[in-house]
């Protein structure tokens, strides 16, 4: 059965062509974030398209600010244990600040490490013009690279604000430029996040190659979170974008507020719990 004509439903194997097929027809792409076995296993069954681990890890998982502290040694670590997991997902890893900027060769280097020591089937990279010669030689490589613009957290010191981003025109058209760049070089896919809605419509409708949005309005061809955040595991993060389908903070909080509980009242274990 082709990918042209089957539904993803019916798709055993997501790839980067599943997701141009789907994009062609337009079936919207479903993408979450992973970095542990459990998780990515979850949200694996429950029929995610694509699993980002990404460099948000940094945030959720190490408590940093932001995501420039994590390293690609730590990245490969994440990115080995969701893999162990996941049977039918894309897995697409962050490349972390620092392992690509300083020249093509270096960022080859990371890519090629990412994808030998994890098993994992592609790499996404923040940036436009400046990061030309290392997405042209990663994909040289054959290594599938999905690209990222608008607000790139990794540059968050340049920017000095998580604001939404392309609002004016000039940073607006710089991004179009960048975006169709991307896609002449290669990239298989395209996120955009936190960027004017109509803006994110254009940029879709540009690109023949699928656009994943995340704070970028209904029209791209997709849609990324943060699993924590969606899932309402943290409290602090909460941006206008972000829906949470769930409350498993109180969920869990709750749950360890009573097993406590049957501990010290002497209810746990009893005697059917015992050997």
């Amino acid at each position: 059965m082709s990918t042209q004509s089957a539904n993803i439903k019916d798709v055993k194997k997501v790839t980067t062509h599943v997701l141009q097929a789907m994009k062609e027809r337009g079936e919207k792409i479903t993408m979450l974030t992973a970095y542990d076995f459990t998780m990515a296993k979850i949200i694996d069954d429950a029929g995610i398209e694509v699993i980002l681990v990404g460099d948000s890890a940094s945030n959720v998982i190490a408590g940093h600010e932001t995501t420039l502290p994590i390293t690609l040694d730590q990245m490969i670590y994440h990115a080995s244990s969701v893999i162990r997991a996941v049977r039918r997902a894309l897995v697409v890893v962050d490349l972390p600040f620092g392992s690509y900027q300083v020249n093509s060769s270096e960022a080859l280097r990371s890519a090629i490490r990412i994808m030998k020591e994890s098993g994992a089937h592609a790499v996404k990279m923040e940036g436009g013009s400046e990061i030309k010669e290392s997405v042209t030689r990663i994909l040289s490589a054959g290594v599938p690279v999905m690209g990222h613009l608008g607000l790139t957290p990794q540059s968050i010191y340049k920017f000095g604000t998580y604001v939404v981003r392309a609002k004016e025109k000039e940073e607006a058209n710089q991004l179009i430029e960048n975006a169709r760049l991307l896609q002449e070089l290669g990239c298989f896919a395209i996120v955009l996040e936190k960027i004017p809605a109509v803006l994110a419509q254009k940029v879709s409708e540009t690109l023949t190659i699928p656009v994943i949005g995340i704070g970028a309005g209904p029209s791209t061809d997709g849609q990324v979170l943060v699993t924590h955040d969606m899932l309402g595991l943290n409290r602090e993060f909460q941006p206008r974008f972000l829906r949470k389908y769930a409350d498993l903070y109180s969920v869990i909080n709750n749950a360890v507020k009573k097993y406590i509980k049957n501990i010290k009242e002497l209810d746990f274990p009893n005697k059917k719990e015992c050997y």
